[in-house]
C-alpha cells in the first residue's frame, strides 16, 4: 500500500527544492521520500505555478466528492420520480359509468 502524505508535508518538501534550492535527491534523503515522488510533485507545482487556472490538490479533492455525490444525487431523484409515476397512477380517481 502507497504511503500518504499531508498536504503540509508536500509543500514543505517543494518549498525544500523550489524557494530553499535543494536537490530534489537531497530534499528527497532528509525527508526520507523517494526521489521519484518528490520530483512529481515539484513537477506539477511548477506546472501549476505556470498556469494559473490549475485546481490545486484540495480543490481536486473537493471536485471529486462533489462530483461523487452528485451521480448519488441523480440517481435519488430519478428514483423518487420513477416512485412518484408508480403511486400516481394508483391514486387515479376511478370513475362509474
Amino acid at each position: 500500500m502507497p504511503r500518504t502524505y499531508s498536504l503540509d508535508f508536500k509543500q514543505g518538501a517543494i518549498s525544500m527544492v523550489v524557494d530553499s534550492g535543494l536537490s530534489v535527491a537531497k530534499a528527497a534523503k532528509d525527508l526520507g521520500v523517494g526521489t521519484s515522488t518528490l520530483d512529481k510533485w515539484v513537477r506539477r507545482h511548477r506546472e501549476r505555478s505556470q498556469d494559473p487556472n490549475a485546481l490545486g490538490e484540495t480543490e481536486l479533492a473537493e471536485l471529486k466528492r462533489l462530483r461523487k455525490e452528485n451521480q448519488v444525487l441523480r440517481i435519488e431523484r430519478d428514483l423518487l420520480k420513477k416512485t412518484a409515476v408508480y403511486f400516481a397512477k394508483d391514486s387515479e380517481p376511478k370513475w362509474n359509468s
